[in-house]
């Protein structure tokens, strides 16, 4: 009788947790649209619908209003594994006061951006150890919370809607020691997801600089060594029909499907499994904001070239470490 190893069950859990969260979002989505249009229209439960959809209604701010959190979800045992695939380290380079409020900036974002949920979403790097005091709030697209059970489980493990009165509402009415996690990159940096890239969509990028200025909150950059690293990145001509495609659905969801693979349950083999390669966050130094509540183009753009200025400091102080070239630049575009 062929019993498996203590690896092959290590492997199995850690592959589980990866599948479960990478398409948590397109299996609830899927399952709650077709259960509720079946109840609806071809069961005498139509009721059930009806008033998920009224609840839907009665809660659709919630994301905007500091979420729903729930500290068992982010400790759940099965992070660990998912941790450990890459695995997954965070590090910091200066202690951070609970006596104020943060907004953290993310680069870069990488297709699923495996590191920033690793570190900031769950507690299987050791954020509260860290960084006692401090409360972090991931800030994602509001597609997100569009749908029930899939807001309620995004929302338990502390994420929130990126939109500026959720960001707003975090940082003002929910006292001090929050940690907002934005990755600024975007869509547009998840297209510049290629192996060996340090390119980053920052230059146009300045609504966070704008808004801690407007609270008077440091920014804190991050940057996550091996986030590029994961995935190959497959471009299709300009203008064909996969190409329209691609457009249409981002228009209409503001999510980039993008053509990705990487390895499969077989080390050499092709698939979705990301590459089982190490993931390092370096958390830099705080850069202290003026409280400006109305800020010029001009005072906006001066604090967002000391952003970008600090963000670089911070990758030229580690990538060495991380193979990558004391010549190689990061590039901001």
């Amino acid at each position: 009788m062929f019993l498996p190893s203590k690896k092959d069950l290590k492997t199995t859990l850690e592959v589980f947790a990866l599948f479960q969260w990478t398409f948590s979002a397109l299996i609830i989505a899927t399952l709650i649209i077709f259960v509720n249009v079946y109840l609806l229209l071809f069961t005498r439960y139509w009721p059930v619908p009806v008033l998920i959809i009224i609840w839907l209604a009665f809660d659709w701010k919630t994301q905007e209003r500091g979420g729903r959190r729930f500290n068992f979800m982010r400790s759940f045992c099965l992070w660990n594994h998912y941790r450990d695939y890459f695995p997954v380290k965070l590090l910091k380079t200066h202690d951070i006061s609970p006596d104020q409020n943060y907004i953290l900036v993310c680069h870069p974002h990488g297709f699923l951006a495996h590191s920033w949920f690793s570190n900031f979403a769950t507690e299987t790097t050791g954020f509260s150890k860290l960084f006692p005091g401090i409360t972090p709030d991931v800030l994602t697209l509001g597609v997100f919370f569009w749908l029930p059970l899939l807001r309620d489980y995004v929302m338990a493990l502390g994420l929130c809607s990126v939109s500026p009165s959720s960001i707003d509402y975090l940082l003002t009415h929910n006292g001090t020691g929050n940690m907002l996690v934005v990755v600024v990159g975007g869509l547009a940096e998840c297209r510049l997801s290629f192996p060996g890239c340090t390119m980053l969509f920052l230059k146009n990028r300045n609504g966070f600089v704008r808004k801690a200025l407007q609270h008077g909150v440091p920014l804190i950059p991050a940057y996550s060594f091996g986030e590029m690293e994961l995935y190959d990145h497959h471009v299709f001509t300009p203008g064909s029909l996969v190409s329209r495609f691609q457009q249409w659905f981002q228009r209409m969801t503001h999510i980039y499907l993008g053509a990705f693979s990487g390895r499969g349950f077989t080390e050499n083999s092709w698939g979705l499994l990301p590459y089982a390669r190490p993931l390092t966050t370096i958390v830099g130094e705080p850069l202290p904001m003026p409280k400006i509540e109305k800020p010029s183009r001009e005072e906006v753009d001066k604090y967002h070239m000391l952003y970008v200025e600090t963000l670089q400091k911070l990758f030229n102080q580690h990538k060495t470490k991380f193979g990558i070239p004391e010549t190689q630049k990061l590039m901001i575009v």
